[in-house]
């Protein structure tokens, strides 16, 4: 079993309604929610306040790529007996770094720490961008450089790109987050738009790896498609959307695997 083939295999059960983008679209708001995991997202050794701000950032990040602005957010925490009072404060200091109000959540014990963050945003009804507007022909750009923080060892708080999301309303024809690495992500775009996609460039960060770059994960750019050449200050142009077979990516003319993050590979 794969993340992408449970998520396609739940969409089409009775009872499930909008899964697919970076967040659920009802009317004006867009709903998100993200966990943080011991041992799989972060360490005990880690700096409290790191994790609680990358906790509210990782929701922060869909938030954007909706093109939405942040209102609230609701946090459910799973405390082990190793996180005392004073680092369970410091985290949440951390989290509150990002100015979101937090309106409440549930407090509960288990045998390793879990965060789970709750993300209310808001966005013109019908305005929010979504994963499958992608045609051929289409420019497609990132928010920077790649590969970052799979070099730092995925130790770095992400950088919500809130600001620039608001700003492809209207502009880009489909966007996301890149949260699993850029061949996963552009290629589960692919699949929502029905469209393949040619890269020609890939912008890797100063100290990372060509592989880390394509394939590391946590990166948290916007990933996005446009019909027309866009100007935006930091943005970078990597290739183009193409007809053909719904999901294939290639870089350089050749067919690219998508190798990114996969929870249960």
């Amino acid at each position: 079993m794969t993340e992408l083939k449970l998520i396609d295999w739940l969409r089409r059960q009775p009872g499930t309604k909008g899964i697919g983008d970076d967040c659920f679209i009802f009317s004006d708001l867009v709903f998100t929610t993200d966990m943080m995991v011991e041992g799989v997202h972060f360490e005990q050794s880690d700096e409290p306040e790191a994790v609680g701000c990358k906790t509210l950032a990782r929701g922060l990040s869909d938030i954007a790529a909706m093109g939405a602005t942040p209102r609230f957010c609701l946090l459910s925490l799973a405390i082990p007996a190793w996180a005392t009072e004073a680092w369970t404060k410091r985290f949440y200091k951390g989290l509150l770094k990002h100015k979101v109000p937090l309106t409440g959540g549930d407090l509960s014990h288990a045998s390793q720490l879990v965060c789970d963050i709750m993300v209310c945003g808001q966005v013109a009804k019908g305005k929010a961008l979504r994963r499958d507007g992608a045609k051929p022909g289409d420019h497609i750009y990132v928010s920077g450089d790649l590969g970052g923080n799979a070099r730092d060892h995925f130790k770095r708080a992400p950088e919500p790109r809130l600001a620039l999301g608001r700003k492809l309303i209207g502009k880009a024809t489909a966007c996301m987050d890149i949260s699993d690495g850029l061949s996963l992500d552009l290629h589960r775009l692919c699949l929502a738009s029905g469209v393949s996609a040619d890269l020609d460039t890939i912008p890797v960060a100063t100290g990372a790896t060509m592989d880390q770059a394509l394939h590391g994960g946590e990166d948290y750019e916007l990933l996005f498609t446009s019909r027309i050449p866009l100007q935006l200050t930091g943005i970078k142009r990597i290739g183009t959307i193409r007809k053909g077979k719904p999901g294939v990516v290639k870089l350089d003319g050749k067919p690219l695997k998508p190798a990114g993050y996969d929870h249960f590979q």
